[in-house]
C-alpha cells in the first residue's frame, strides 16, 4: 500500500505543475498593452535564475523585458514626482509673480499719485525739484529689486535734500554755496526741520520694505527649491525597487494587480528618503515666511506705509514753512550769514516755496493696485498655502500611494495585491521616513538636497531678522559676512550665514560710529596688543 502510494504521488507531480504553469501569451498581451513589442516574450516560462530585478522564480519575463520595465519605472517615478509636487510649484511659482507684481504696482502708484497731488498744490517750485522725489522712489524700487541700498542712508539723505533745496527757495535772497549747505546738514538732527516725521517715516519704510522685499524672496526660493527637489533623479536601487513594486507582477501573469499600499510606502519612503531628509529645514522655512506674513499684515504694512506718503510728506514741508524765520535765524547763528544773492524774491517774480496747504485725494480717488488684490487679501491666501505644504516633503510617499493608479486601496491587511513576490499581504514594517543605514532602497546623500538645504537654512535667517525689522546685509552688527552684498535670491555669499541669532550691539552709538568691517590681520595685531599688555600688567 504504501509503495502504491508513492507511485500515485509520483504521477500526479507533473500533472499539477502542468495547472499551475503561466500562461505566457496573457503576458505577452499585457506587455504590448502596454506599448512594447511582443517579440520580447518568452514563449515558455522560465526558472528566473537571470533576472536581475524581479525575484528569482518562475517567469514570463527575460532581462531584455527587465531592462524595458526599469526605462519604464524611471519615467513613471519622475511623471509620480511631478504630478505630487505640481500643485506645491504652482503655489510658489504664482505666490511670488502675484506679490511681486503687486509690490511693483504699489510703488508706481504711489509715485504718480504724489506727483500729480504735488504738481497740482505746488506748481512750478515742485517741478523745480522733481529729482528729489523721482531719486527717492528710484532707490525704493530698486533696494526692492535686489539693489544694494541702505534704506536708512537713503531715506537720510533725501530729507538732507530736501531741506537743502527748501532752505534755499526760503532764503532765495542769499547766495548760498554748496559749502554753505554742507553746514546746514550738519545741523539737521538737531534742528528738526521737518518735525518727527522723517523719524517716524524711516521707521515705518524701513521695516515695511525690508519685509516686503525679503518676503518675495523667501517665496522665490521656495519655488526653486521646489523644482529643483522635484526633479532629483532615482539612484539605481530605486529603479530597481520601483521596477519590481509595478511591473514584476506582469512577469507572473498577474497584471491586474496593484501594489499593497504598505509595500508603496515601503518603496517610496526609499526613494524619497532624500526629500524627506529636506522636510525639517523646509518645516523652519515655512514657519519663517508664516511669522513675516504677521508682519505683512499688522506693523509692517507696506500698502498702509506707502499710500499716505506723499501726504506725509506735505505735513514735514508744511512744518518747515511755518518755522522758516526761526530755522533760517538758528542756520544763521551756526553757519554764519550768507551773502545777499543780489535779487529779492519779488524780483524773480514766480513764488519760490511750496506754499499752499496739502490736499489729499478722496477715497475714491485713491490710486490702488488692480482690484481684488489687496495685500491683506494676498497674505491670507498664501498664509493657508503655507500651511498646507509644511510637512509636504515628508508626506510625499503617502500622497504618491493615495492615487488610484498606482496602488491598492485595501489597506495594511489587503491581500489582493501584490507584494513584490506575489499575490498576499505584504509583511515586512514598513521603513521610517528618511535615509537609513544598509537600507538597499535608500540613495546615497543628493548633492542637490544638500544644495537646497542650505538655500532654506540662509533664507531662514533672512526671514527672521525681516521678523524683527532687520536687514541682514546692513545691520549693525559685525557679525554678518555678508553686510556688504545683496541681491535677489540667494547668493554665493550667502552659504556663509547660518540660522544663529543676529546679536544686536549693545550701544548702537558706538557701532554705528565703527567701521563696517574689520580686516582679519588687524583684528589679529588688535589682540595680540591686548594680550601683550594683559602679560605685562600681570608681570608688574
Amino acid at each position: 500500500m504504501f509503495a502504491a502510494l508513492c507511485a500515485l504521488l509520483v504521477l500526479r507531480v507533473p500533472v499539477a505543475a502542468d495547472l499551475s504553469a503561466l500562461n505566457c501569451s496573457q503576458v505577452k498581451d499585457a506587455f504590448t498593452a502596454l506599448g512594447f513589442s511582443p517579440d520580447s516574450v518568452p514563449t515558455e516560462e522560465t526558472s528566473g535564475v537571470n533576472l536581475r530585478v524581479c525575484a528569482p522564480q518562475r517567469s514570463c519575463c527575460n532581462t531584455e523585458m527587465e531592462e524595458i520595465f526599469s526605462r519604464r519605472s524611471s519615467r513613471d517615478f519622475e511623471k509620480l514626482m511631478e504630478d505630487t509636487s505640481e500643485e506645491l510649484r504652482n503655489a510658489f511659482v504664482s505666490g511670488h509673480k502675484r506679490f511681486d507684481d503687486f509690490f511693483l504696482e504699489l510703488l508706481e502708484n504711489t509715485e504718480r499719485s504724489l506727483n500729480e497731488m504735488f504738481l497740482r498744490t505746488y506748481g512750478k517750485p515742485y517741478l523745480q525739484n522733481v529729482e528729489v522725489f523721482q531719486g527717492l522712489f528710484s532707490e525704493l524700487k530698486r533696494y526692492y529689486t535686489g539693489g544694494n541700498v541702505n534704506l536708512e542712508e537713503m531715506l537720510n539723505d533725501f530729507w538732507t535734500r530736501l531741506l537743502e533745496r527748501m532752505f534755499q527757495l526760503l532764503n532765495s535772497q542769499y547766495l548760498i554755496t554748496e559749502d554753505y549747505l554742507e553746514c546746514i546738514s550738519k545741523y539737521m538732527e538737531q534742528l528738526k526741520p521737518f518735525g518727527d516725521v522723517p523719524k517716524k517715516l524711516k521707521s515705518q519704510v524701513t521695516r515695511a520694505f525690508i519685509a516686503a522685499r525679503t518676503f518675495v524672496q523667501g517665496l522665490a526660493v521656495g519655488r526653486d527649491v521646489a523644482n529643483s527637489v522635484s526633479e532629483v533623479s532615482m539612484s539605481p536601487a530605486c529603479v530597481g525597487s520601483f521596477t519590481r513594486m509595478l511591473y514584476c507582477s506582469q512577469c507572473r501573469g498577474l497584471s491586474t494587480l496593484k501594489p499593497c499600499s504598505e509595500y508603496c510606502l515601503d518603496v517610496m519612503k526609499g526613494c524619497a528618503a532624500d526629500q524627506a531628509d529636506l522636510d525639517p529645514e523646509w518645516s523652519r522655512y515655512i514657519d519663517a515666511m508664516l511669522l513675516v506674513t504677521e508682519r505683512l499684515e499688522g506693523p509692517f504694512n507696506i500698502e498702509s506705509v506707502m499710500e499716505p506718503i506723499d501726504v506725509k510728506i506735505s505735513e514735514a514741508i508744511m512744518n518747515m514753512q511755518e518755522n522758516s524765520m526761526q530755522l533760517s535765524y538758528q542756520v544763521f547763528q551756526g553757519c554764519g550769514q550768507p551773502k545777499p544773492s543780489g535779487m529779492s524774491r519779488s524780483a524773480r517774480g514766480v513764488p519760490d516755496t511750496f506754499s499752499g496747504r496739502f490736499s489729499p485725494y478722496s477715497p475714491e480717488e485713491l490710486p490702488t493696485a488692480s482690484a481684488g488684490s489687496r495685500l491683506d487679501r494676498l497674505v491670507t491666501d498664501m498664509k493657508e498655502k503655507l500651511k498646507q505644504f509644511r510637512k509636504f516633503w515628508s508626506s510625499l510617499p503617502v500622497s504618491v500611494c493615495q492615487e488610484e493608479d498606482v496602488a491598492s486601496t485595501g489597506g495594511a491587511e489587503d491581500e489582493r495585491c501584490w507584494n513584490g513576490r506575489e499575490q498576499g499581504r505584504f509583511i515586512p514594517e514598513v521603513q521610517t521616513d528618511g535615509r537609513a543605514v544598509n537600507d538597499p532602497d535608500v540613495s546615497r546623500p543628493d548633492a542637490v538636497i544638500r544644495q537646497q538645504i542650505m538655500a532654506l537654512r540662509v533664507m531662514s535667517n533672512k526671514l527672521k531678522n525681516a521678523y524683527d525689522g532687520n536687514d541682514i546685509y546692513f545691520q549693525d552688527s559685525n557679525e554678518e559676512s555678508s553686510g556688504s552684498g545683496s541681491g535677489s535670491g540667494v547668493t554665493d555669499s550667502d552659504s556663509f550665514v547660518t540660522d544663529a541669532p543676529v546679536q544686536e550691539p549693545e550701544n548702537r552709538e558706538e557701532e554705528s560710529s565703527a567701521s563696517p568691517s574689520v580686516r582679519p590681520d588687524v583684528l589679529l595685531l588688535l589682540l595680540l596688543s591686548f594680550s601683550a599688555l594683559a602679560a605685562s600688567d600681570r608681570w608688574r
